[in-house]
């Protein structure tokens, strides 16, 4: 069992995603040390992009002034190795298939492996184009984690068979941002995954709410959420780190 699935074993696990250096790289690494002690169960870690096509304004705004601020990979790769000094929580890094190519698929997975990385996530690798990336990510170690969106029932059992570390179940077709309401039918979906892997499965796009959190936990093993967690590290710049931490503990609860 990998340590991304460890993080789900005998509860609901609440995953908070932060862009690095947003607002820099040292703000990032206080946020993973707060997040994990006010009881996140894995963290999405974002390496910014110039053109992050499945993200809304506020995630785009946060690549913007990480980019801005000069941050880069290697620097993002030097902070991972700081914090696997204090922490062994399980992560993963959510970035675009162009910021892994233009690394080097094989260089990027051996760096992330290194550092002490667990998964990564591209959203914008459609489940048909996976494979360069699966192949090496499988050699170092690394889960790739699949995401399903809700579709057509014969992709998501096709997704789910191959799917490793757990199942990101997109709650609304559209991009990243907070939404007032989730119609979708959760349940419905993690069903059709477990039938075909035992697998974890929790839901992201659109959570903001303890009250939403709750509600997608009833139906899947987690929830996931980084726009409202990336509205406080706007809002507040360096100083975000306590209210970041005030937003993930309550979040927590909520998914308890």
């Amino acid at each position: 069992m990998s340590r991304i699935q460890e993080a789900f074993k005998g509860k609901k696990a609440f995953i908070p995603f932060v862009t690095c250096g947003d607002p820099d790289l040292e703000t990032t690494k206080q946020i993973v040390y707060e997040m994990e002690k006010a009881g996140a169960a894995l963290i999405e870690l974002g390496i910014p992009f110039s053109d992050p096509t499945a993200e809304g304004p506020v995630i785009q705004g946060a690549n913007l002034r990480a980019l801005t601020g000069g941050v880069t990979t290697d620097k993002i790769f030097d902070m991972v190795k700081e914090i696997r000094q204090n922490t062994q929580i399980p992560l993963a890094f959510m970035t675009y298939a162009n910021v892994v190519f233009s690394y080097g698929i094989e260089r990027f997975l051996e760096k992330a492996k290194n550092v002490g990385m667990d998964g990564l996530i591209l959203p914008d690798v459609p489940f048909e184009e996976k494979e360069e990336f699966d192949i090496v990510c499988k050699k170092y170690g690394i889960d790739l984690i699949s995401l399903i969106a809700p579709t057509s029932h014969d992709r998501i059992r096709m997704i789910a068979k191959e799917a490793s570390g757990f199942v990101y179940c997109v709650s609304s077709l559209g991009v990243t941002g907070t939404r007032s309401s989730i119609t979708t039918d959760i349940g419905a979906m993690v069903k059709l995954v477990k039938e075909e892997n035992d697998i974890p499965c929790a839901v992201g796009f659109g959570i903001s709410t303890p009250e939403q959190a709750a509600k997608m936990c009833q139906n899947a093993d987690g929830a996931i959420v980084g726009s409202a967690i990336v509205k406080l590290c706007e809002k507040y710049g360096k100083d975000c780190v306590p209210y970041v931490a005030e937003y993930v503990k309550s979040m927590v609860e909520a998914c308890k």
